[in-house]
């Protein structure tokens, strides 16, 4: 089984099925993501590699493999972790000097249940300091290169030179993007506070899921805005999604948040009758700086849904204009309490300034967020004041509770779902990126995603083409509460209708010399 088309068909289908043959061995996959790790360790994906765990862990699903006694569809399958997801005994940064060093006594539910599962830990990816940012370009272990930076579509198409003119994965998830994208992983885990998972996976060519909040626990997920953070789900296809959501969805007694998944009969998708669907374009969403390749994307997209027999027809989210700096007020407030517990006393970074308490705080604090974290900090201080809250933090909620009711009113109406961009455009250069500040470019790449957190709604990036330099465009679905698996069979009838174009790495060719090589001497 040659591993590049197991990575491309999906781990479902194929990869549990090859194991139940015999054609490969958990070990034996697991060693190839590891050899793939190192190849690609200029896209800066992972901070921490977990070679020898995992190579017990796959040993392990050896033997349960060897007994005819699988735990499940995602045994011995690949995986890595945002690195602000707390995994018991490996290092846990959030991609801060706060907390390096830092080894969480536990895991967070969704890792642990994955392990129990028999899934192998690859290791923590790269992100923007405590997932604070849209580029995972500012993070302390430095920025996340786009795989696609080094594919032929990119590099003939646009003359590119990719060690100079590299562009990046999005953020804040971008080094759980590059995992996937560069298949060194099957699946990787992200965590979705205003787009945090959809934004790089739209820029890395991937499906992404950021599901209804309750629906997959937060329990340790390192915060940044309670209200809105959800872990997100990135993968290859829809199906390998939406195993993992089977997997991961479900109450939580360390979360009072969590919610009960509705009833499923089976981790497969079903073939979904899309001549059935009420589907709405959002007129709002046709927002400054889209670009004219995403916008040609979005009504082919809406043209290919009406021509399966799909209701697409343009509807109103009034409120949307406000969205972007009501997100901003909450999520700086809600950084602003979070933060508070870095003081230099319980765990992390403590600065070596002992002259007084409150210069061990400020010391402390200047030594172990970067400038982005602290300008939240600030900015949240500034919006919870005595004389600010009610005209900042109040307000931002009434307008909060606005934007959810558009929503509940649009679906009310009777459609069934939303179809939107993702991002503005394709994957900007890191070059053309760092012209702006932190700031400014969450404001424009998160426009389109933000608002279904504030809801609390779940949401599904698809690829659907590459731009005429060669990168990923991608579109969003979004649907009412509890519709997520909906939305995985919509993204799954999208995707093979749109037949996105697998990505294909200098380092592959070089792989299957290798293994023509290997047949050749093994023949002799």
């Amino acid at each position: 089984m040659k591993f590049r088309d197991s990575l491309a068909n999906g781990l479902s289908l194929t990869v549990s099925r090859a194991f139940r043959q015999g054609r490969i061995s958990p070990s034996e996959l697991c060693q190839k993501c590891l050899d793939r790790i190192k190849k690609t360790k200029h896209l800066n994906a992972y901070i921490t590699v977990t070679e020898e765990l995992a190579a017990r862990q796959a040993a392990a699903a050896d033997e349960r493999f060897r007994r005819g006694a699988p735990k499940g569809p995602l045994d011995g399958i690949p995986f890595a972790v945002k690195d602000n997801f707390c995994t018991e005994n490996i290092e846990t940064t959030c991609a801060s000097n706060m907390l390096k060093g830092y080894r969480p006594p536990f895991s967070a539910t969704v890792v642990q249940k994955l392990l129990d599962q028999g899934a192998v830990l690859l290791g923590k990816t790269n992100l923007d300091e405590f997932a604070m940012g849209s580029g995972s370009t500012d993070g302390a272990f430095g920025p996340v290169r786009n795989p696609w930076s080094y594919a032929a579509p990119y590099r003939d198409g646009s003359g590119a030179e990719p060690d100079s003119d590299w562009v990046i994965t999005g953020g804040s998830s971008g080094g759980s993007a590059a995992a996937v994208a560069s298949l060194s992983s099957f699946l990787a885990l992200g965590s979705d506070t205003g787009g945090s998972t959809r934004n790089p996976a739209a820029l890395c060519g991937l499906v992404s899921l950021k599901p209804t909040y309750g629906l997959l626990s937060r329990h340790g997920l390192i915060p940044l805005v309670n209200s809105m953070d959800v872990p997100g789900v990135m993968a290859r296809s829809a199906q390998d999604v939406a195993t993992a959501l089977g997997v991961l969805q479900g109450r939580d007694v360390l979360d009072s948040t969590t919610v009960c998944p509705p009833v499923e009969h089976s981790d497969l998708l079903e073939d979904i009758d899309v001549s059935r669907l009420h589907v709405g374009i959002p007129k709002e969403y046709h927002a400054p700086g889209l670009s004219r390749e995403t916008l040609a994307q979005w009504g082919r997209v809406a043209d290919m849904l009406e021509r399966a027999g799909a209701r697409v027809e343009t509807v109103s989210l009034p409120h949307t204009q406000y969205s972007i700096v009501c997100y901003h007020v909450l999520c700086c407030a809600e950084v602003a309490s979070n933060m508070a517990r870095f003081d230099g006393l319980q765990y992390g970074h403590r600065s070596a300034v002992d002259s007084s308490t409150d210069a061990l705080y400020a010391a402390t604090r200047l030594e172990g967020f970067n400038e982005v974290v602290r300008g939240r900090i600030l900015s949240g201080n500034y919006f919870l004041l005595k004389r600010s809250y009610l005209r900042y933090f109040v307000k931002a909620q009434q307008v909060r509770r606005l934007i959810a009711r558009d929503f509940a009113q649009v679906f009310r109406s009777g459609v069934h779902l939303l179809l939107t961009p993702t991002t503005l455009g394709h994957a900007p250069t890191h070059a053309h990126f760092i012209q702006e500040d932190n700031r400014t470019r969450s404001s424009q790449e998160d426009v389109f995603t933000q608002s279904v957190n504030m809801a609390g709604l779940p949401a599904v990036t698809v690829p659907t083409a590459l731009s005429g330099r060669g990168l990923p465009i991608g579109l969003q679905l979004i649907g009412a509460a509890l519709q997520d698996r909906r939305l995985l069979a919509v993204a799954g009838w999208l995707e093979r209708e749109v037949a996105f174009p697998g990505i294909q790495l200098p380092w592959d060719t070089e792989e299957e010399d290798g293994e023509r090589a290997e047949r050749g001497q093994t023949a002799l």
